[in-house]
């Protein structure tokens, strides 16, 4: 994906269809399923809050363009000033779908980036946990893999710009007290991540896209 910042209020953003299916949404679904849509936005936006220090703070104005090969979003945030709101928009020559964000959508985005990316989420009948854990010293990651074997935890470990990262993802095998239990275990070795699984997995080294802890520990034991 591509981003491009325009000016302290505005970034811009280029994704093809092939990066969005690479994310494991289908390009059809995106305009016509809601929720997928704005899960889409969601991970859109957060890579330019890390790349960009793009602040997402009080209303925003949304400019989509669909392209032959993917689509363009402009990204407006508004400031609110006596209890007016002020939009600075650039000048456009397309002829993109302008979409005003709802106060839903605004607090879907405000609690996105307050909370932790640990998340619990419909996953056909059942629901899984998914968090990102992120390891400045290799030695705490092997130190983990030593100390901790999950059973039936997909469990992935990249390396992305100087840091360790490992993605778990847990399904309705244990109650959410024994995943939180777990979880607590792991972050006593490293520090839960904001940076996306997958722009982690677009722009990171793969380490071991499956069953990382386990390789690690055979392959340092």
């Amino acid at each position: 994906m591509e981003i491009e910042r325009i000016n302290e209020s505005t970034v811009k953003c280029y994704i093809s269809y092939k990066d969005i299916e690479d994310r494991g949404f289908d390009r059809d679904e995106i305009w016509y399923n809601r929720e997928r849509g704005e899960e889409l936005f969601f991970e859109m936006i957060n890579e330019a809050h890390d790349r960009e220090n793009f602040e997402i703070e009080g209303p925003l104005w949304i400019q989509v363009q669909a392209l032959d090969n993917g689509m363009e979003i402009v990204v407006t945030r508004g400031q609110i000033t006596d209890g007016n709101v002020k939009l600075e928009i650039p000048v456009s020559q397309s002829k993109g779908e302008d979409m005003p964000v709802d106060d839903n959508i605004v607090d879907m985005l405000d609690e996105q980036f307050r909370s932790s990316q640990k998340s619990r989420q419909a996953h056909g009948d059942s629901d899984y946990l998914e968090i990102v854990i992120s390891f400045d010293d290799l030695e705490d990651l092997l130190a983990l893999s030593q100390a901790f074997a999950p059973v039936g935890v997909q469990n992935e470990i990249y390396h992305f710009e100087g840091t360790y990262y490992l993605y778990l993802m847990f399904d309705n095998q244990y109650s959410e007290d024994e995943q939180d239990d777990m979880v607590s275990h792991v972050l006593e070795y490293g520090e839960e991540s904001d940076v996306s699984i997958f722009r982690i997995r677009e722009y990171g080294k793969t380490v071991a896209a499956s069953q990382g802890l386990e390789t690690l520990r055979q392959t340092f034991s």
